[in-house]
């Protein structure tokens, strides 16, 4: 995409490559995570067991993300996706072929799952990354992330999930090829984007070559904890997704035994969040614009703390389903704004690392929240991570929230340009001093 293309306000050929793939992929995702922890709740029904998957899939965010972003700041960001995708797909093909077969176990469950999450560490920080190299104009940004997440919420929230319980009601297999089938497709759409999508070097040089991996992710760490916004935000999202994993990761029991849902039922009920969120995905960019940005992240907290909580009094879907709608538009809001944030206050030479240590605290908490909801549920029964969980949240998003305004903000934007002005500066100062 060109500079003049981005400034007409036009996303570019590249930008629907990327919206084409992560559609398509998002889709076999939703199908995905509706019908792994029924096969898993045909195996067994103790908690304590069932969050085990959840533990798995979360668990490379916390063993993994800082080398995972290390890597996607030293290599091309496209290649990281399309091999990242091509792992994703042999693994998913191999689980649906166990299935098939009956020869999937527990253990293969965790062994799958904490695999997808390893490449799924990489795929997700350098499709974050590479974004800015896409969308050349900060400003259309939060318009890309918007609907690449509302595409994400339509595809992974409202089709998929009762897709997915349709799919495994007819034969447990089928939402796996599924899946599988929608990795190489995606891996395709992104091999055919044109162009070289290596991470910019500092100026002064290419530091991704003459530094060891421990100093390089040392200098992300730096960073971002040097950076109050970002390191409180951060902070607060590993709070966030850890309270709502120990919910979710005990949810398929919560809604057959509470709930009284089957398959079908289960799927309709995991849609729920998708009306919430595809209304955030592409409505946060007008609410921006009218309230600021701080009352959009405030929104976002405040909203999902609210709906953990809200989930544990009631035992029936048709409260439950809308108290999920709630958590998905504030997780819609939160992640357009904070994401687009990031992308415009990281320098490029460092947005893997940096990334990847925010993604380290934000979702490295995820299987510490799947751990603590299969031990709260088993000890304390179904209700309890929702209740224990919910209440912690609102607590936490009191005390982060006031640091959470327009005007830091905008402080931290103008920062970062000012930042990246002088670099830039240097960088031709130094090449006319080469030329010279």
């Amino acid at each position: 995409m060109t500079e003049a293309g981005a400034l007409a306000g036009t996303l570019g050929p590249r930008y629907r490559r990327i919206f084409a793939a992560a559609t398509i992929s998002n889709l076999g995702d939703g199908v995905f995570v509706i019908a792994l922890p029924l096969v898993a709740a045909d195996l067994t029904r103790d908690p304590r067991a069932i969050a085990g998957v959840m533990l798995a899939l979360g668990l490379p965010w916390l063993v993994f993300a800082l080398l995972a972003g290390a890597l996607v700041d030293r290599w091309d960001r496209r290649v990281v996706m399309v091999v990242a995708d091509l792992i994703r797909g042999a693994l998913v093909g191999g689980l649906a072929l166990a299935v098939a077969t009956d020869n999937h176990s527990m253990a293969m469950l965790y062994g799958v799952g904490f695999c997808l999450g390893m490449a799924e560490t990489m795929f997700d920080n350098a499709s974050q990354t590479i974004l800015p190299s896409i969308v050349t104009d900060e400003q259309l940004l939060p318009r890309a992330n918007g609907r690449l997440y509302a595409a994400e919420t339509v595809t992974n929230q409202f089709i998929g999930p009762p897709l997915g319980g349709l799919l495994v009601a007819a034969a447990a297999a089928v939402p796996f090829w599924l899946d599988a089938a929608s990795f190489l497709a995606a891996s395709a759409l992104v091999a055919s984007i044109p162009g070289r999508f290596r991470g910019r070097p500092a100026a002064g040089g290419d530091e991704q070559t003459s530094r060891s991996l421990p100093a390089e992710i040392g200098e992300g760490l730096r960073w971002l904890w040097g950076h109050r916004l970002l390191r409180n935000l951060a902070l607060l999202l590993g709070l966030l997704n850890m309270w709502a994993t120990a919910g979710f990761a005990v949810m398929v029991l919560f809604a057959q035994e509470i709930l009284g849902l089957d398959e079908v039922g289960f799927g309709l009920l995991l849609s729920c969040p998708a009306v919430g969120s595809l209304l955030g995905g592409l409505f946060t960019e007008r609410l921006v614009a009218r309230i600021g940005t701080g009352p959009v992240i405030w929104f976002g907290c405040f909203g999902a703390s609210l709906s953990v909580l809200l989930v544990a009094p009631f035992s029936t879907a048709l409260v439950v389903g809308p108290v999920l709608g709630l958590m998905g538009l504030a997780g819609a809001a939160w992640n357009v704004v904070t994401v687009s944030l990031r992308q415009q206050i990281i320098p490029d030479h460092l947005l893997g690392r940096v990334n990847s240590v925010y993604r380290f605290l934000g979702w490295g908490s995820m299987p510490l929240g799947a751990l603590a909801g299969g031990l709260l549920a088993d000890t304390f029964g179904l209700r309890a991570p929702f209740w224990i969980g919910g209440a912690i949240l609102i607590v936490a998003s009191a005390y982060f929230a006031p640091g959470f305004t327009s005007a830091n903000v905008a402080t931290a934007k103008s920062a970062a340009a000012k930042s990246a002005a002088a670099k830039s500066a240097a960088t031709e100062a130094a090449a006319s001093a080469s030329r010279a």
